[in-house]
């Protein structure tokens, strides 16, 4: 009987500190997520030095945390696992160096995964992928539909040419005075308003799989600037619902596009919107009446947003082609995955 893999796996890209212990790339046995969410609130956003400094503070005491909810000890890991990019750079660095000295000091191989790879094979806690596989990544940094032709091969067939979706929340949610991360809280407003604004479906009919969300964002922020002139009030829930539908209508109409262009058995929807509900509704509905035979694969709320779980399970699959880095490997803050 084969022995079970062992992998400890850092996740330290932005404003999440995550170390994780998972076996045999699909079973989690720790998780552990230090968020810096109310550190950043004041800030409406992710202050790198800051992130950097907590970063520092809580990484050490995560690691004793993850090893201790897995039962587990440094002798008992085959491998470790860090997000080397993209990212900010002084994040990446904390979880980079701390991977890099555990796997020196107990002479253990060290796997180097792309942020990206992680949130789509967070995927593989739910199911196990036929490729290949089609995976849309909406996060508040990325925007793109990833084909994955085998295990771990990647290529880009569209991508956001300006905003990512999950910046665009966040901006919006600032004019409407919505604290940092505003995500959670537009999708809440948007499923008690309506759609009454009919802002720009941007590059919704165009030729590519490029997304375009600057302009959808700056109709926003005028439409509110203009009704604060004149002394209106407007309804948040329905400039909620009115900004929500535009950006699901133009990320499934794209993707629906896309799955046409390069037939699926498979379709994973990854990053931290990800686990917004109006786009896991409209998926869901366009795939059932128009594809009914591709499965939709989104992961537990839990491992949309940055943890070291999805960091385990890419790290599995690159174990397997061995991918492996050594002392010299530094983060890549602008790394990206390949243009089709």
């Amino acid at each position: 009987m084969a022995k079970d893999e062992i992998i400890l796996a850092f996740e330290s890209s932005c404003d999440e500190t995550s170390v994780a212990v998972i076996k045999n790339g699909d079973k989690i046995l720790s998780n552990i997520i230090a968020t810096q969410i109310n550190s950043h609130k004041r800030f409406g956003g992710v202050v790198p030095e800051v992130a950097s400094r907590h970063h520092v503070e809580e990484i050490t005491i995560i690691i004793d945390d993850a090893l201790t909810e897995a039962g587990i000890s440094y002798e008992d890991v085959d491998a470790v696992a860090v997000t080397y990019g993209p990212g900010l750079v002084g994040s990446l660095l904390i979880g980079v160096t701390a991977a890099k000295t555990i796997a020196y000091a107990h002479h253990l191989p060290l796997i180097p995964v792309n942020h990206m790879a992680g949130h789509i094979y967070a995927a593989a806690f739910v199911t196990k992928l036929q490729y290949p596989v089609l995976a849309l990544m909406v996060s508040g940094g990325h925007t793109e539909l990833v084909m994955l032709t085998g295990p771990a091969e990647f290529s880009i067939i569209g991508e956001t040419r300006d905003d990512a979706a999950g910046e665009a929340y966040d901006k919006i949610g600032r004019v409407l005075g919505i604290s940092y991360p505003a995500g959670k809280e537009i999708d809440r407003l948007a499923h008690l308003g309506k759609d009454t604004f009919g802002f720009p479906r941007a590059m919704d009919n165009s030729d590519d799989l490029d997304f375009s969300f600057s302009g959808l964002k700056s109709a926003f922020i005028n439409t509110v600037h203009h009704a604060d002139q004149l002394h209106q009030e407007l309804s948040h829930e329905d400039l909620a619902a009115s900004f929500q539908a535009a950006v699901v209508d133009v990320l499934v109409d794209k993707t629906m596009t896309a799955l046409q262009e390069h037939p699926v058995k498979q379709l994973i929807v990854a990053g931290g919107v990800a686990a917004n509900q109006g786009l896991r509704e409209a998926l869901g509905a366009r795939l059932a009446t128009e594809m009914p035979d591709v499965e939709l694969i989104v992961p537990p709320l839990r491992l949309c947003g940055d943890n070291a779980a999805m960091v385990g399970a890419a790290a599995h699959i690159l174990r397997g082609k061995n991918v492996f880095a050594g002392e010299t490997l530094n983060a890549e803050p602008n790394l990206n995955f390949a243009r089709a």
